[in-house]
C-alpha cells in the first residue's frame, strides 16, 4: 500500500535495523573489507558511483552501548573476527576460568517443587556431608562438555557492542545512528525495498500532532534484519512472509540481571562462573560471572513453562541472591545497574525465513540462540559474519541481492557452519520441559550427551496456550475467595498482585538495605535511567481492552519488568512508557490468543524509542 504520507527520502546500498553482536559481526566483516590499502574503496558503491559503499545502521536505543545481557560465551567467532583480540581491551572483559554448576535446595520451603524434587532434597540433605553439600547447595561433580565455556569470555553486553562500534565507525565505512528507531520496513511487490523510520511529534496512539516530522525513508537493495527477538521489523516480516511450516516460536524466557559490586569479604576471582538450577522455583535457572575489578553480573531466567500467572522476575532475583551459598558472597554488596530482556528460547525451530528479495535476518531474531549450551552472543555475530562474507561475494560479482543469490551465498555459508550443526543437536533439548522439570532436565542431558540423537518427547505450544488461572495455580494455598479479594485491592490500587501472592503463599518479605536489596521502584532509579523521548507513539498496545477487563490472571502486569504496566480498577492494563525498559515480556506473557493471529496475544509490542539505559549492562 503506498504510503500517504510526504517523507524525507534517501538513498543507500546497505541498511541495517538494530546493533547488537549480529550486526556487530555484520558491520565488522563488511567494514574490514570495504577499502584497498590505498584507501580507494575495494567495495564501490551501486547508487553513488565512485564513491565507498553507503551502509547506515540504526538503532533504537540512544547509545550503542545500551544492550542489556551478562555474557558468557566461547567466542570463537568473536574471536576470529579479532585474531588478536586482548580481553583486557575491553572494559569489564575477563577470560572464563572456572565453572561450576549448583543445584540449590531450597532453604524456605516455599517453592513449588515436584514429589520427585522434594525427595532427592530429603536424600541430599540426609547423606549432605558425603556429597559435600554446603549452604544449602550442592556443587555438580562435573559440568556437561555441551555447557563448557572454558577459555571462552566473559563480556558486558553493553561495553562489548560499545568496544565493537567504536572500532566499526574508526574505519569510516559504516555511519550508526542511535537514538533512531526504524518504524517498518518497506515492503512492495513481494519485496523489502528498505526502512521507514518512526514518526516522531505524534499522539501517543500515533495521530500527527503539531509539529510532526514523519520517519524517514531510506531506501536500499539490502535490508539487514538485527533488531532481536521482539524486534519490530522482524515480527512485521513473519506477517508479511509467513514462517517456514513446522517453525514456531513458542519457548520463550525473560532475563533479569543485575550489575554490582561486590563486598571486599567475597573471595570470587574475575573469570569464575556459576550457573544454577532448583531455586527460587524449579524451573528457574540462575547465573553468576564475575568481572574484574571486583564487579559480577548475576540474575535468573523466567521462562515460559514456567506455569505461574503471577510470575514475577524481580522479586524471584531478589530470592535467589539470598539463597545462602549466595547470599555469603553478596551480602554487603551494592547495585550498580539492572535490567532486562526476552530471549527467543525455541531456537533453530523458530528461525523464520532467513533470505527473501531485498532482505536477510541474523542474530537472535533469526533462531540463532543454541538453547541447550545456553549461548547466543557468538552464534548472533557468527550469522553476521556469515551474511557479509556473502554480501561481499554479490557485490563482487556484481550480483542483485535476491532471495535466490542470498540463498546461494548467506544462507549456503550458515547451513555449513557450526551454527547450524550446534543449532541442529539443540533443536529438541528443551522439549521435555513442556511435561515438567525433572524430564526437561533429563531431556537436556539426553540431548547434549547424544548429540542431539535422543530428547524427551515434548510438544511446544503458545505460552497463552498454557497459563492456568490463579485459582488453580494457588488451590492448595490460598482460597479463591482470598485470591479475588487480593486481586480486587491490587487492581483498585493500581500495583501487581504477585507481591501479596507470594506474601500469602509462604515467602519472606525482602529484607531492603537500600544498597542491594531495593524495591523494584528504586532500582529503576539507582540502577539506569529510563529514557522515553517525547513525541513517539506508545510502543506497547492493548488490542482489544474489553477481552483485558475479562482478564483474571494479568500475567501482563505480573512479568512486567519496569513496573510499566499496571492494573486499573477498571480491568484494563494501563502503560506507562516512562517506566518501560523495552524488555518486550508483555509480548509473550498474555493470556488472551489474538482472534485474527491465534499464535499470537491481543498485547502488541511495536516499533518504539528509549528504553533502560547503562553501558554496563
Amino acid at each position: 500500500m503506498p504510503d500517504p504520507i510526504d517523507r524525507p527520502t534517501m538513498e543507500a546500498d546497505i541498511v541495517c535495523v538494530g546493533f547488537g553482536p549480529a550486526s556487530g559481526g555484520f558491520l565488522t566483516t563488511l567494514a574490514a573489507a570495504a577499502f584497498n590499502p590505498d584507501g580507494s574503496p575495494a567495495l564501490e558503491s551501486p547508487s553513488m558511483p565512485g564513491m565507498p559503499l553507503q551502509v547506515m545502521c540504526y538503532e533504537r536505543a540512544d547509545d550503542i552501548g545500551f544492550g542489556v545481557s551478562g555474557i558468557v560465551t566461547n567466542a570463537k567467532a568473536i574471536r576470529t573476527s579479532f585474531p588478536d583480540l586482548d580481553p583486557a581491551q575491553i572494559p569489564m572483559a575477563a577470560p572464563v576460568t572456572d565453572e561450576k554448576i549448583l543445584y540449590l535446595l531450597d532453604p524456605l520451603g516455599a517453592s513449588r517443587r515436584p514429589a520427585s524434587m522434594r525427595a532427592a532434597d530429603r536424600a541430599i540433605r540426609a547423606i549432605g556431608g558425603v556429597l559435600g553439600v554446603q549452604h544449602e547447595a550442592m556443587e555438580l561433580p562435573w559440568t556437561p562438555a555441551f555447557l563448557h565455556k572454558h577459555g571462552g569470555l566473559i563480556l558486558s553486553m553493553g561495553q562489548f557492542t560499545q568496544w565493537v562500534g567504536n572500532q566499526v565507525m574508526a574505519t569510516g565505512a559504516v555511519q550508526i545512528w542511535p537514538g533512531s528507531p526504524v518504524g517498518e520496513a518497506i515492503v512492495e511487490n513481494n519485496s523489502v525495498a528498505g526502512v521507514r523510520l518512526l514518526d516522531q511529534g505524534v499522539t501517543k496512539d500515533g495521530k500527527p500532532a503539531a509539529g510532526c516530522m514523519p520517519g524517514m525513508e531510506v531506501r536500499a537493495p539490502l535490508t539487514v534484519v538485527a533488531d532481536g527477538p521482539v524486534g519490530a521489523i522482524g515480527q512485521q516480516l513473519d506477517q508479511a512472509f509467513g514462517v517456514p511450516a513446522g517453525h514456531h516460536l513458542h519457548d520463550w524466557a525473560l532475563g533479569m540481571k543485575f550489575v554490582v559490586d561486590l563486598p571486599d569479604a567475597c573471595d570470587l576471582q574475575p573469570g569464575t562462573v556459576l550457573h544454577t538450577i532448583g531455586f527460587p522455583e524449579p524451573e528457574i535457572f540462575g547465573f553468576l560471572y564475575v568481572h574484574p575489578e571486583r564487579v559480577a553480573s548475576l540474575g535468573i531466567f523466567v521462562p515460559s513453562w514456567f506455569d505461574n500467572p503471577a510470575r514475577t522476575a524481580y522479586r524471584y532475583l531478589q530470592h535467589w541472591m539470598m539463597h545462602p551459598y549466595l547470599w555469603r558472597h553478596l551480602k554487603g554488596g551494592r547495585l550498580r545497574s539492572w535490567g532486562a530482556k526476552s530471549l527467543q528460547e525455541s531456537g533453530r525451530r523458530g528461525e523464520p525465513h532467513l533470505t527473501g528479495n531485498g532482505f536477510a535476518r541474523i542474530g537472535e531474531g533469526s533462531g540463532a540462540t543454541n538453547v541447550l549450551t545456553n549461548s547466543g552472543v557468538d552464534e548472533a555475530w557468527a550469522t553476521g559474519v556469515q551474511l557479509a562474507e556473502a554480501v561481499i561475494e554479490l557485490l563482487k560479482a556484481g550480483q542483485p541481492f535476491t532471495k535466490e543469490n542470498l540463498d546461494a551465498t548467506y544462507v549456503k555459508r550458515r547451513r555449513a557452519s557450526w551454527v547450524e550443526a550446534e543449532g541442529r543437536i539443540a533443536e529438541k533439548a528443551r522439549d521435555g520441559f513442556q511435561r515438567g522439570v525433572v524430564p526437561g532436565l533429563i531431556g537436556t542431558m539426553l540431548a547434549g550427551l547424544t548429540k542431539g540423537a535422543f530428547a524427551m518427547p515434548g510438544r511446544p505450544g503458545a505460552p497463552h496456550t498454557r497459563v492456568p488461572s490463579l485459582d488453580d495455580y494457588y488451590a492448595d494455598r490460598i482460597s479463591s475467595e482470598e485470591i479475588a479479594r487480593i486481586r480486587k485491592d491490587c487492581d483498585t490500587k493500581g500495583i501487581a498482585a504477585s507481591g501479596p501472592l507470594m506474601d500469602r503463599a509462604g515467602w519472606p518479605a525482602i529484607p531492603f538495605d537500600g544498597e542491594l536489596l531495593v524495591s523494584h521502584q528504586d532500582a529503576l532509579l539507582m540502577g539506569g535511567k529510563v529514557q522515553a523521548p517525547a513525541g513517539y507513539a506508545d510502543h506497547v498496545v492493548f488490542l482489544y481492552p474489553n477481552d483485558c477487563e475479562s482478564c483474571g490472571s494479568k500475567i501482563c502486569v505480573e512479568m512486567c519488568s519496569g513496573q510499566a504496566i499496571t492494573p486499573s480498577a477498571s480491568g484494563r492494563p494501563v502503560f506507562d512508557r516512562e517506566k518501560c525498559i523495552h524488555c518486550g515480556a508483555c509480548l509473550w506473557n498474555c493470556a488472551k490468543p489474538d482472534p485474527n493471529h491465534p499464535e499470537l496475544t491481543i498485547v502488541s509490542f511495536q516499533a518504539g524509542a528509549g528504553g533502560l539505559h547503562s553501558n554496563e549492562n
